[in-house]
């Protein structure tokens, strides 16, 4: 199940490396938001094995997954961003996994960047050390082996292997159908980013696992859809992430709040102004803004 936003060509290269590995997969679902009609059909046409679900507006990632859930009725979901290309054997490797753990909702593969590097796609539960050792801080970008680092994205460990994980990135995971349906599926009120840590906390919450499984590769070029919009996605980005706190944090830290709200309201006007070239030339369609961001 692919979430799809102005990301055709992208989309078309995720179709092709997928088509080889077509006879593991019950039905792809490419769910269109704010959908070009021509670009739609051109897709479709090129790939008539896809479903593709246009939409005229964009609703926002997590409302995507649940409406492309909600059409099919395959045991496993998999969550696949339009800018992935598939490994060989990708899927038959994460369902054969998976099968074998029963108590997993969620099964990550290892993502590889464009140039080959992994990402940190496997992470703990955000934290205060976030803010400056996450996977996008200027701390683990410049210096990537530093310890804290290394601690909240696990995936970047030197030979790690599979294991047991506070979450997984949505850009592409294996998600159990029983365990989605579950927690009730996404939580809408994300629009884009930090959805997905919010889905793995609720299933920890359930009982069930995340698991980060490096045998099966997928490789993550990033910001596919992002770059249509940035100065909108660097919004969403800082408004899910409190979102995401104030959901989850346990009374006293709760009344921190405020207070990060300003530390991520500073980040984002930082981002915003060191960006600012990029915001200048960039295009930004007209479209429905959504209240969440």
């Amino acid at each position: 199940m692919i979430v799809n936003y102005r990301s055709y060509e992208e989309l078309s290269r995720c179709l092709s490396s997928l088509e080889p590995l077509r006879s593991g997969l019950a039905t792809v679902t490419v769910v269109d938001q704010e959908s070009d009609g021509a670009a739609a059909a051109a897709v479709a046409g090129a790939f008539p094995w896809a479903v593709i679900q246009e939409r005229r507006t964009n609703d926002g990632f997590a409302t995507g997954i649940n409406a492309g859930a909600a059409s099919g009725h395959a045991p496993f979901l998999l969550l696949l961003n339009p800018d992935c290309v598939a490994g060989t054997d990708f899927v038959a490797r994460l369902v054969d996994f998976a099968l074998t753990r029963p108590d997993a909702a969620i099964v990550g593969p290892r993502i590889l960047n464009a140039d080959g590097t992994i990402q940190g796609s496997a992470r703990r539960f955000p934290g205060w050390s976030t803010v400056i050792a996450g996977r996008g801080s200027w701390l683990t970008k410049k210096f990537p082996n530093n310890p804290l680092s290394r601690w909240n994205l696990p995936a970047l460990a030197e030979g790690a292997g599979t294991s047991h994980v506070d979450w997984v990135s949505g850009a592409c995971m294996l998600v159990r159908r029983d365990a989605f349906d579950q927690a009730g599926g996404m939580d809408e009120r994300f629009f884009l980013y930090w959805e997905d840590a919010d889905l793995c906390r609720r299933l920890d919450e359930l009982g069930w696992r995340t698991i980060y499984f490096p045998h099966a590769e997928v490789v993550h070029a990033g910001g596919g859809s992002s770059v249509h919009a940035y100065r909108e996605s660097l919004a969403a980005f800082h408004a899910s992430a409190l979102m995401l706190f104030r959901k989850h944090a346990r009374w006293p830290a709760r009344w921190l709040a405020p207070l990060l709200h300003v530390v991520l309201q500073a980040r984002l006007r930082t981002l915003l102004y060191v960006h600012r070239d990029r915001l200048r030339t960039a295009r930004l369609p007209q479209r429905e803004r959504s209240s969440h961001v």
